[in-house]
């Protein structure tokens, strides 16, 4: 892991960019280069507010403010390259807590130890405590790990994706 003096730089300039590099599998840097590629739509090498407005409105978005597209373009201390883009989210991935710690979490809700949980139970939990998701968010969350045809849902595969960010090859 590189100190945040290192991470800072990173940010201000291309120089010592090889550390964001390293934090990632080469798999996983190239899907982030896909998906810069799909978000960078006119293809500048630059992520900007209307890369951000036209890749929303391809997603069915259409009425999203100004306001909202100059704080997500506001996250980065400057213009989003590839370098910047990718260790934007090095630092997102790092706010995670640790894979074990969030597996321990939810065996605490898996008494037998099966390695899933019911997704009605899931759901209510995460609809009714804390940080309430939304209808929208769970249908996301169900279409990113849908549940088996018993109505179990696989933890161990969310907390590797949040910790990862990508799905286990099996």
């Amino acid at each position: 892991m590189a100190p945040k003096k290192a991470k800072r730089r990173q940010q201000q300039g291309e120089g010592g960019s090889s550390n964001v590099f390293s934090m990632f599998e080469q798999s996983q840097i190239q899907e982030y280069k896909e998906a810069f590629t799909i978000i960078d739509q006119n293809r500048d090498g630059i992520i900007s507010k209307d890369d951000l407005r036209d890749v929303l409105a391809s997603m069915g978005q259409l009425n999203v403010k100004n306001e909202e597209l100059e704080a997500m373009v506001k996250e980065a201390s400057g213009p989003i390259n590839f370098t910047v883009f990718l260790t934007m989210f090095g630092e997102k991935l790092k706010g995670a807590d640790p894979e074990d710690v969030i597996v321990s979490a939810f065996k605490v809700l898996d008494p037998e130890g099966t390695g899933s949980i019911k997704k009605e139970f899931l759901e209510e939990l995460l609809t009714t405590q804390c940080d309430r998701f939304t209808a929208e968010e769970m249908k996301n969350l169900w279409a990113a790990f849908p549940p088996d045809v018993a109505g179990n849902v696989d933890y161990k595969n969310i907390c590797y994706v949040i910790t990862h960010g990508e799905e286990k090859e099996e």
